[in-house]
């Protein structure tokens, strides 16, 4: 049966192509950009296929561009293959790429699984989905490209093998054995060629299937971290991430913190979130007010008179001539600090001192008005 070749949106680029590789090619950018989605997923997951796979595609992506762009000499070269040969022949790199991917994938998942009772619920009947997971991963990896085949037999044989698990106690050897079996029931009773070109899927499509296939990967990875990762304290000792998570949610600092978005969400209720938004900018200090204030030693009320008198006081204090040599540097630092705080504040109370003045004068004129 002979490949149907389809009219492209659009040519993929030789060029293009080897510049993704380059700059993103470990995170599987030039996959797809060439539509190759399993294969970006599967780069993206294992970071180029643990660094050797994404090396070792320097002399491929010009196939795999001819093989996105329906070239006719390479559907010509593809049809001949798949008359010489009933089901794709035994690629040794496409093997080896199962049996380390579902390794992988199968130990993330194992290793996601809490050891022990979290709230008071079992999860370790979660070891189940292992062999399943372990089956994705080699079908994934055969189902990239040109070959094709069913989930059913890499799974059957991840579940037949994974009891072994009961009887030999080596974990890396029965999950050795249990990826192994898997893989070699893909490549014997699954595996075949595909026939027909992939379905254009619409490019939003794409990432959005990318995006939960990424988001269940990235789960495994969270629950590794949150039930078998540990912090290590001041003191030295080792505490487990949820524990410490527990303690973190239940600390005073949170329920203050926690305590002061429910009061910031309140007063938004009443009085409007652009009020809140403009005591946040006051809070922030856009202008160094307060720091002045801070560095005069007054508080905000202070008149003008006291802030002169302040800053009199702290220049004589604070001059740099009557510092000792070696902290003359630092006394200098410290009296610009007091004479930049001085400006401020007398040039800001001068300027409200104006504005004040001018909103009074309208009021007045408009009263004679009326």
């Amino acid at each position: 049966m002979a490949v149907k070749g389809v009219n492209m949106p659009s040519q993929k680029s030789v060029i293009v192509a080897y510049i993704f590789w380059l700059f993103g090619g470990i995170f599987g950018v030039h996959h797809f950009y060439l539509r190759r989605d399993k294969h970006a997923f599967v780069w993206w997951s294992t970071l180029g296929g643990f660094g050797i796979g994404w090396l070792g595609e320097i002399f491929r992506i010009p196939r795999y561009v001819r093989d996105a762009n329906e070239d006719p000499q390479h559907i010509q070269a593809l049809v001949k293959r798949m008359k010489h040969n009933k089901k794709p022949p035994f690629s040794m790199n496409r093997f080896t790429g199962m049996l380390m991917v579902s390794y992988s994938w199968g130990q993330m998942m194992m290793l996601a699984v809490p050891p022990e009772e979290i709230w008071g619920i079992n999860f370790r009947y979660l070891n189940f989905l292992v062999p399943f997971v372990v089956a994705l991963g080699v079908w994934t990896v055969g189902n990239i490209g040109r070959e094709c085949g069913s989930f059913l037999w890499p799974v059957l044989g991840a579940y037949v093998a994974y009891p072994l698990r009961y009887y030999i106690y080596d974990e890396s050897f029965w999950f050795t054995i249990m990826v192994l079996v898997s893989a070699l029931a893909f490549d014997t009773f699954s595996k075949q060629w595909r026939r027909t070109p992939y379905k254009r899927t619409h490019f939003v499509k794409r990432i959005i299937v990318l995006g939960v296939c990424a988001s269940l990967y990235l789960s495994l990875w969270v629950g590794y971290l949150y039930f078998h990762g540990t912090i290590t304290d001041s003191d030295g000792d080792e505490v487990p991430v949820y524990e410490a998570l527990h303690h973190f949610f239940t600390s005073p600092w949170w329920l203050d913190v926690k305590q002061c978005i429910v009061d910031t969400y309140q007063f938004a209720q009443h009085h409007g979130w652009y009020e809140v938004w403009k005591q946040i900018i006051d809070l922030s200090d856009p202008k160094g007010e307060q720091n002045a204030y801070k560095v005069l030693g007054l508080g905000p009320d202070a008149s003008q008179q006291e802030i002169t008198t302040k800053w009199r006081q702290l220049s004589r204090e604070n001059h740099p001539d009557k510092a000792k040599p070696e902290l003359k540097k630092e006394a200098q630092e410290r009296f610009m600090d007091i004479q930049k705080a001085y400006e401020l504040l007398s040039s800001r109370k001068h300027r409200r001192h104006r504005r004040n003045k001018r909103d009074n004068s309208d009021e007045y004129g408009n009263g004679q008005d009326l």
